[in-house]
């Protein structure tokens, strides 16, 4: 798969072009004028320009003259083609290309090369035309004037016919596409290139009047993917596994010369300056021995006698202990700092990490996600973050890095861009005058993000609580906005909205605690399964932002409440006994359309039957196989099952990652549907094995619910 095929339309970095020519057939036309304009997250950058004129070493005819207004006095002492495409090259950078019919631009691109000599690599590109018909499938024609009067955007006029002018035309078109495009389902290149592909009759045109097919990236050769490598560890590893502790905690009092010599005897490079032994990061700061160096060459032997207060660095900057490596490396990278302090949940200081810790691990593989997302500002940002998941994905898979430990990276991200997401819906509050939050809250994500199962086909299941508001009709005011701007932010950013309306724009999933609890009574007293319906999920939610003990006090009050209720239990156990597995009565796979749903026809009985038992008998785990690993540990249910369990969830989940993977990069959308196909045939085995191997799981999870 391309790096790029995943690479939001709204985020996309290209050069939009346009040129002038000696006539209309690209076998014989000359260029005389190039023209290009910068296309940058969705935003065309007027300022950023290329212009040359080319001298086309043939007359100009006076009826193209007419057109464009360049003649042969206007392109004497011009440089000739191989010179301005080197200067053209050079602003484009190996960014794909856009234009309107640019197949036509292409094709003089390819024969001038081929006069200059010159070889000829067919760049990334991208057709206003053909993405106007893709939008617009029965409109008259889909000229400039035609697109423009249909979006219903003004294009300079000044300029057209001039290279420039119709670049920037181009470029207004292509922005105002995007969100048609969007409602249409094509949000990435690779699904606006596949889509593409089916104009055929257009395309057919394109053929018969000798212009080249827009296409996309080229794949990577063989060389390019050996070293495409990735270490896997800093993406199998979270913080809390390598970082030092205790943190070592200086009083701000303390001498530098007592501070260094606690360094040295310790041998680390660190300190922390806080006032209590535990203490928040956001109120401490940090003394390294280079402050030590500074502070003794700016002051002499008197500074080595001064508090450490006068020379701590703040902010001190962190990162969670659940946090990944890479996030840790990324950050690291990012705000060019060798040290960071360690968080719990609550942001109070458990551990220290430094460069030393992370020299074992290849910074620039971490890099691919870093802490891109929480760094990016803005939906489009957000969106180009995001989009590096799949690649990381892909090459974790080549790793053999397992799915679910992938999957949990991703999860861990959709998380960050939930939080980030957050943090903008807030500022657009405050750009809006609704002011702060009127009351502490915190932003929940739900289901498989929660669990830290979700895949690449992720949308948003998120809900927000409270604390309980003085004026409760002015604070869901608020948070229904609120609640809007999440999860626009999020469905730009490429997490689309939920088809069930499990967000928190939605009055059911956003409210107080006392809300909340309401809402669990209420869950528990139903007695029919068909009641509970996408209500489970929200027993898997983890806190992105804001006040976490609010989140851990609900998470808590919810498990206690569902541990006494053991009819949920039973109506939950129900909603299991209904599936069946998708396999023929001779074994084979029940397909429909070539393609199989492992998502209802295989992960949802066992991650079901996780939940249903870890509320029964109080884990409160979030992970499917956290949940049937602490199953098996308090012996309840047979060893041997539960571990097949797990081994058919790790299946199921590898073969859906898989077809994931291998979507994007034919630009589909992602979904939970495999083709068999796509696994060899120890793979297929495997995977009949594991959903057969769940079949039972209702009847099990019957049983399993009054153990003890």
């Amino acid at each position: 798969m391309s790096a790029h095929s995943a690479q939001p339309l709204i985020a996309l970095d290209a050069v939009v072009v346009d040129t002038e020519t000696t006539g209309l057939d690209p076998a014989k036309a000359r260029i005389v004028q190039i023209g290009a304009v910068t296309l940058s997250q969705g935003r065309l950058v007027r300022e950023d320009r290329f212009e040359f004129l080319v001298d086309p070493g043939v007359p100009i005819p006076a009826t193209a003259t007419a057109i464009h207004g360049i003649g042969d006095a206007d392109v004497a002492g011009a440089a000739a083609f191989a010179e301005a495409f080197e200067a053209f090259e050079l602003f484009r950078r190996g960014r794909p290309l856009i234009g309107h019919t640019i197949g036509y631009d292409l094709a003089l691109f390819r024969g001038e090369c081929q006069r200059a000599g010159r070889v000829y690599e067919p760049p990334p590109s991208l057709c206003t035309r053909l993405l106007g018909e893709l939008c617009f499938p029965s409109l008259a024609g889909y000229s400039l004037e035609i697109l423009a009067s249909r979006l219903g955007v003004t294009l300079d006029d000044g300029g057209r016919h001039d290279a420039v002018g119709d670049a920037e035309s181009a470029g207004t078109i292509f922005v105002g596409l995007l969100p048609v495009l969007k409602d249409k389902g094509v949000r990435t290149v690779g699904e606006a290139h596949a889509a593409c592909r089916l104009l055929t009759g257009a395309l057919d045109g394109f053929a018969r009047a000798g212009w080249v097919e827009p296409q996309g990236l080229v794949p990577r050769t063989v060389e390019e993917a050996a070293l495409a490598r990735i270490d896997p560890y800093p993406f199998r590893h979270r913080v809390g596994d390598v970082m030092g502790r205790p943190p070592l905690v200086a009083p701000p009092g303390t001498t530098v010369a007592e501070a260094a010599r606690i360094m040295m005897d310790r041998r680390v490079s660190s300190v922390f300056v806080a006032g209590s032994d535990m203490p928040f990061a956001a109120e401490a700061g940090i003394l390294t021995e280079r402050d030590v160096m500074r502070a003794v060459t700016s002051g002499g032997a008197a500074a080595l006698e001064r508090p450490v207060a006068d020379f701590a660095s703040r902010p001190l900057e962190s990162v969670a202990a659940t946090d990944f490596v890479y996030r840790a490396i990324g950050r690291m990278d990012r705000l060019k700092v060798r040290h960071l302090a360690v968080t719990d949940e609550g942001g109070r200081i458990v551990g220290a990490l430094s460069a030393r810790d992370l020299l074992r691990m290849r910074a620039s593989d971490a890099l691919m996600l870093g802490d891109a997302i929480a760094a990016s500002r803005g939906a489009p940002a957000l969106a180009a973050a995001f989009a590096r998941m799949p690649e990381v994905a892909r090459r974790l898979i080549q790793e053999e890095v397992a799915a679910t430990a992938i999957a949990a990276v991703v999860s861990h991200e959709i998380g960050a861009l939930t939080a980030s997401a957050a943090r903008e819906a807030e500022a657009m509050m405050l750009a809006e005058g609704a002011g702060p939050p009127p009351v502490a809250y915190a932003v929940l994500v739900l289901g498989s993000v929660g669990r830290g199962e979700s895949l690449l086909a992720a949308d948003q299941d998120n809900a927000v609580v409270t604390a309980v508001p003085d004026d409760p009709e002015a604070a869901d005011r608020w948070f229904a906005r609120f609640g809007v701007h999440l999860s626009d932010v999020l469905d730009a950013a490429g997490v689309v909205y939920c088809k069930g309306g499990v967000m928190a724009r939605n009055p059911g999933f956003r409210g107080s605690i006392d809300d909340w609890r309401a809402r669990i009574a209420g869950w528990i007293a139903k007695t029919r399964p068909e009641d509970l319906l996408a209500v489970d999920i929200v027993f898997d939610f983890r806190a992105v932002h804001g006040d976490m003990a609010l989140a851990a006090m609900l998470f808590d009050e919810a498990y206690e409440a569902a541990h006494q209720a053991p009819m949920l239990a039973k109506l939950l156990a129900e909603q299991i006994g209904a599936h069946r597995p998708p396999l023929t009565l001779f074994g084979g796979f029940k397909l429909s359309e070539g393609r199989i749903d492992l998502k209802i026809g295989g992960l949802f009985p066992v991650v079901a039957a996780a939940r249903c038992l870890a509320l029964r008998h109080d884990i409160r785990l979030r992970s499917t196989r956290e949940r049937l690993e602490a199953l098996r540990d308090k012996k309840i249910g047979a060893a041997e099952d539960l571990t097949r369990w797990m081994e058919a969830h790790g299946v199921l989940v590898d073969a859906i990652l898989r077809q994931q993977v291998a979507d994007l990069g034919a630009g589909r959308p992602p979904g939970n549907r495999v083709d068999p196909a796509i696994l060899d045939r120890a793979g297929q085995a495997r995977l009949k094995a594991a959903i057969h191997a769940l079949g039972h799981v209702g009847d099990t999870v019957k049983d399993l619910l009054f153990s003890a």
